[in-house]
């Protein structure tokens, strides 16, 4: 029988993240149907993390949700500057959370505000492992059967 995790992403991107990583963003939350140009090994994103299971198959109370969105986050003398609010909550197996490591590495680069960027834990349990974004990286975590970097 599988290992059950909740898997946690709420952080802001840059406005100016590249397009193809956008794309993939995209992708992964089951916006986009094709697989995005720009990934370079597609043997890392086998199919989209995020995509919200709306199949009445729900593990958890409030089910899986998804939200990519380009929001004003501050008014400036030169004007509006915008940034990305991604907010995703997934039931995922622990055949996934391996892949979880290449989607940090993908959003890392482009966070634009450092710290809390999400979390994840095991279903039964109530401590949280926190994905911590600072200078482009995130802080080593140990997921599930696979070693910090």
């Amino acid at each position: 029988m599988s290992e059950r995790y909740e898997v946690v992403l709420s952080c802001y991107l840059r406005d100016e993240t590249p397009e193809w990583v956008m794309a993939a963003l995209r992708w992964h939350l089951g916006m986009d149907a094709e697989f995005p140009e720009g990934l370079d090994d597609q043997d890392d994103y086998l199919y989209p993390l995020l995509v919200p299971d709306n199949y009445n198959n729900r593990r958890m109370p409030g089910g899986d949700i998804v939200s990519l969105r380009r929001e004003v986050r501050e008014f400036t003398s030169s004007g509006e500057r915008y940034e990305w609010e991604l907010f995703a909550r997934n039931h995922w197996i622990d055949d996934s959370m391996p892949y979880l490591r290449g989607l940090l590495d993908l959003l890392a680069p482009h966070i634009a505000q450092p710290g809390y960027g999400g979390h994840f834990r095991h279903m039964s349990d109530t401590e949280v492992t926190v994905f911590d974004f600072r200078d482009g990286a995130y802080e080593p975590i140990k997921i599930w059967g696979v070693d910090p970097r």
